[in-house]
């Protein structure tokens, strides 16, 4: 089955060949032509993006500042590098702040939020969410004295109901950390109810959005989220870790970091010199993005319509897959939400899912099994040390792809 062209509901229309030529890796060749089911744990990188890298770090480049043109540049892919991010997350770009990692900005906004805790505060985690959204904030609160509470989630149907954070507040709740999308099954909880509630109780809100933000257009004010956390390597960038906050939110906090280190929001809370060079890849990523449908209009715009032409395409695509699944006998589907990215998890009741992903892989087909460091959630659903088979869907996904992926698991598990 091959379709190239989808159209949408909004009229416009997804070309997949078009996004797919900026792919090299996904070329046929030797090591190369592989079906990517991969994404949840890292995109494939546009050729585009890769070039800004290059192009930046064989330019002139030093730390930034004014004078020099080496210093130019560097500004130049720091102030771009935050104003594309601001306008993929609706966020001020002096709220933009870049690091190592999601996981590393959440350990240090951790550290420091807990500076004003103590043995009277609570702090709310789910059992939903990746341990980066969880481990950070539980170390924090044990060492300041503080109570941590747990919102659950219904294993049966995937759902983390915003009953069950309601259960777990009160007017001693500093804050609330949740998903807005689990990079384990793609549950999609529902975050603005849940930041009305935290709010009302009078906590603040962090909101992982890893997984989210390559699937689904990003509002950080319709969500609520007083902080959101996302990795552009999840999205078609390279690796580092974006978080953002309102500056009126980061102002008061007071991270550690050197002396001579900028006082200035969002500068403070950046330790070291910039990888300038995946700034600009980053800007190369959002711009990429906001060009899959091309069209033209304020970079913000073209992200929107973009962003829900891919959610219609990659939806088309995830039926295609859940209906195999479903309609193959032993397979256990836990990717059951009503709301959900294209992320379906599934175990077997006569296979080891490694088996499975090992029978893929030989078919140059790459769909990875384990628990994705969803530990509490790997171990609410049963999942045992093996974990479950994870198919995860991207922009670069086609009809090829399923196909392949298909065949390859009717061998391997069964099925028409």
């Amino acid at each position: 089955m091959t379709d190239t062209v989808s159209p949408t509901s909004t009229g416009t229309s997804y070309d997949v060949a078009r996004v797919r030529a900026h792919f090299p890796q996904l070329r046929e060749g030797e090591g190369l032509g592989a079906a990517h089911f991969d994404g949840p744990g890292g995109m494939q990188t546009p050729d585009v993006v890769a070039q800004a890298v290059y192009d930046t770090l064989t330019a002139p480049l030093a730390n930034d500042d004014t004078v020099t043109s080496a210093e130019r540049n560097a500004s130049l892919a720091l102030t771009e590098g935050r104003a594309a991010i601001a306008d993929l997350l609706q966020v001020a770009a002096d709220g933009v702040v870049f690091g190592r990692s999601m996981t590393q900005l959440t350990m240090d906004l951790a550290r420091t939020l807990a500076q004003g805790w103590g043995p009277h505060d609570e702090v709310v985690v789910s059992r939903l969410d990746h341990d980066a959204n969880v481990r950070p904030w539980t170390i924090a609160a044990e060492r300041a004295g503080a109570t941590v509470r747990w919102a659950d989630f219904d294993p049966e149907t995937g759902e983390l109901d915003v009953e069950q954070v309601a259960a777990v507040l009160s007017d001693r709740t500093r804050l609330v950390a949740v998903t807005a999308a689990s990079n384990l099954i793609g549950t999609r909880p529902d975050v603005p109810a849940i930041a009305e509630l935290v709010h009302a109780a009078g906590g603040q809100l962090y909101v992982d959005g890893v997984h989210h933000t390559a699937h689904v257009a990003v509002d950080m004010a319709a969500l609520g989220a007083d902080y959101f956390a996302c990795s552009p390597y999840k999205f078609l960038g390279p690796h580092c870790g974006v978080l953002a906050a309102r500056p009126e939110v980061l102002e008061p906090l007071r991270p550690d970091k050197l002396a001579p280190a900028s006082d200035g929001v969002p500068e403070r809370f950046e330790l070291g010199t910039p990888a300038y060079e995946l700034l600009a890849g980053v800007t190369a990523a959002v711009d990429f993005l906001a060009d899959l449908v091309p069209g033209k209009g304020p970079r913000r715009e073209r992200l929107l319509v973009s962003l829900a032409a891919v959610e219609e395409h990659e939806d088309r695509l995830r039926r295609r897959v859940e209906d195999f699944l479903v309609s193959t006998p032993g397979v256990v589907l836990h990717s059951r939400a009503a709301r959900r990215t294209p992320t379906l998890l599934a175990t077997f009741a006569d296979h080891d899912p490694q088996d499975v992903r090992r029978h893929l892989a030989a078919r140059n087909v790459n769909a990875p099994a384990g628990s994705f460091y969803a530990y509490e959630a790997a171990r609410r659903l049963g999942l045992g040390t093996t974990g479950g088979l994870r198919i995860g869907l991207a922009p670069y996904t086609d009809d090829h792809d399923v196909d392949r992926l298909l065949e390859a698991l009717a061998e391997s598990v069964g099925g028409a």
